[in-house]
């Protein structure tokens, strides 16, 4: 189950903050041993309305999708496992914008992310994985316009003070939102293992990244491997 919900209504933040590190501590004492993944629907999982956004890009077998929030605990706990695993596998590694209302630095996170995506994707995305790492020191807008204008002037630039004057950024942030609600999402971390030509599911949702990531990902590979072709009878010689 996500760890961070979409409340139907703003929850003070540190208290929406708090269940979540509740949350992420019970989930850590945990121990029941899981058995080896199947490449099939899990029993629970996010009631899927459009699953348009389910599917690799151009040219991959399989995917990584996930629709994350910057001051998600439990997204800050998944993203180090999801960041090795897209490298290990050289898969794809979609990441969408899912705001959690009641967060209070999020929303500015994400454009400000996005500003960083125009200069290079790879800066963007080193953006949000030290966000993630440096979650807990960061508690306030103020606190985050202080990091990110670290995070730039660390690689050579100089962050405007208008970061999205038109408003362009924050649209785009706001598309992926409404994307993930018209996905079925409703909380973060949200993430799903998608395929192309599989023989089984287009998207498994991963509910455990932690106990299951690795495997649902070995099922997917297994499962969208090409048959080989057979090979071409030879001619007797002397034909």
């Amino acid at each position: 189950m996500p760890l961070c919900h979409r409340p139907a209504r703003a929850i003070p933040a540190r208290i929406l903050r708090a269940a979540c590190f509740l949350a992420l501590a019970a989930l850590g004492l945990a121990t029941a041993a899981t058995a080896r993944a199947q490449f099939a629907p899990p029993s629970q999982g996010t009631q899927i309305l459009d699953s348009s956004a389910l599917h690799p890009p151009a040219g991959a077998r399989v995917a990584i999708v996930e629709f994350e929030d910057q001051q998600c605990p439990a997204c800050a706990f998944n993203n180090p496992l999801i960041k090795s695993a897209a490298a290990k596998y050289k898969i794809p590694w979609i990441r969408h914008d899912f705001l959690i209302p009641g967060h209070n630095w999020s929303r500015f996170a994400a454009i400000d992310a996005r500003w960083f995506d125009l200069k290079s994707k790879a800066i963007g995305d080193e953006y949000r994985d030290q966000l993630f790492l440096n979650q807990s020191s960061i508690y306030n807008p103020s606190s985050l316009t202080q990091f990110t204008g670290k995070f730039a002037q660390s690689h050579g630039l100089v962050l405007p003070f208008a970061v999205d004057p038109q408003g362009k950024l924050a649209a785009q942030v706001e598309a992926d939102v409404a994307l993930g609600l018209r996905t079925g999402i409703k909380g973060t971390p949200a993430v799903f293992i998608v395929t192309a030509n599989s023989k089984g599911p287009q998207f498994i949702e991963v509910r455990d990244p932690q106990l299951q990531l690795y495997n649902v990902i070995d099922e997917a590979l297994a499962d969208t491997t090409p048959a080989p072709k057979p090979a071409k009878a030879k001619k007797p010689a002397g034909q």
